[in-house]
């Protein structure tokens, strides 16, 4: 079986992860007062996401790579006990069409796999199945996993904020109804490397990210009187992901589909991997 379309959206919602984890490792070119007041906002607006733990998330990402049509994921992202989410995606820009029928694809993230809803198949190893499995280290590495654990929460690379050398307070704009203050900054791996502000394992998982992403990410960051994100946009080498924070906290919890009712494709895929790896 040719996996090339759960090969795919995995790789696709996994570069979306990460970007979002890169997102904010972002900075400030102003003056030392004004910078000082933006790293305490932000560095709020990270602590109060973290203690939340999970949130309802609308996300869009586009992708210059497949064509730049915007792809929608929306539901439920978790950070309080390691990275999850249950999200309902496009089918058809998900490239799951062969596998599932309906316009929407549900996806879990959890416990280091995805798992995607699809219609039972005829024969091999999604046969009589209404799930299918893969782990994410199959397609990004275990590395990957690593990072996306260490970068749960949506915005916990605010905490690199610090690193930063261009950053922008662009004022008060309304984003989803609420009255919002919008911030914008970028970061490259070299900051990163360079700031003596961040300990040996917060620049690893930084570059990690930030890698993954063309090693320089631009990000919007829209914070509310709360301290609560309201929305996070970020741009790099070809992708752009917009996240809007609809709901935080008091969100199900996320588990695996029943094994019994689950094929899984992890094996293939990381084959596929490692051969494109060695072309």
């Amino acid at each position: 079986m040719k996996l090339r379309h759960g090969a795919v959206w995995v790789g696709f919602t996994t570069a979306a992860l990460m970007a979002t984890s890169a997102c904010s490792a972002e900075s400030a070119k102003v003056a030392a007062d004004s910078a000082d007041q933006i790293m305490a906002v932000l560095a709020r607006a990270s602590d109060r996401t973290e203690q939340l733990g999970s949130a309802e998330i609308a996300t869009t990402t586009t992708l210059a790579a497949a064509g730049g049509k915007p792809v929608a994921m929306n539901g439920t992202y978790s950070w309080g006990d390691g990275a999850a989410m249950d999200v309902e995606m496009d089918t058809a820009a998900a490239q799951m069409t062969s596998l599932q029928d309906d316009p929407t694809t549900r996806t879990i993230m959890v416990d280091g796999a995805y798992y995607y809803g699809i219609d039972p198949q005829p024969s091999g190893p999604l046969k009589g199945k209404h799930w299918m499995r893969v782990d994410v280290s199959a397609v990004m590495g275990e590395a990957a996993v690593d990072n996306m654990e260490a970068n749960a929460d949506p915005t916990a690379s605010l905490h690199y904020m610090k690193t930063s050398t261009d950053v922008k307070d662009l004022g008060e704009e309304t984003v989803l109804g609420k009255k919002a203050h919008h911030y914008q900054g970028s970061v490259g791996v070299a900051e990163i490397n360079a700031s003596p502000k961040l300990s040996e394992a917060e620049k690893k998982a930084a570059v990690q990210a930030l890698k993954a992403n063309g090693g320089k990410m631009t990000c919007d960051i829209w914070v509310d009187g709360k301290d609560l994100p309201v929305r996070m946009r970020q741009s790099g080498a070809g992708m752009t992901v917009t996240m809007d924070f609809l709901k935080f906290g008091a969100t199900k919890p996320i588990t695996a589909p029943p094994a019994g009712d689950t094929g899984d494709l992890s094996e293939q895929v990381r084959q596929q991997r490692e051969g494109a790896l060695e072309q």
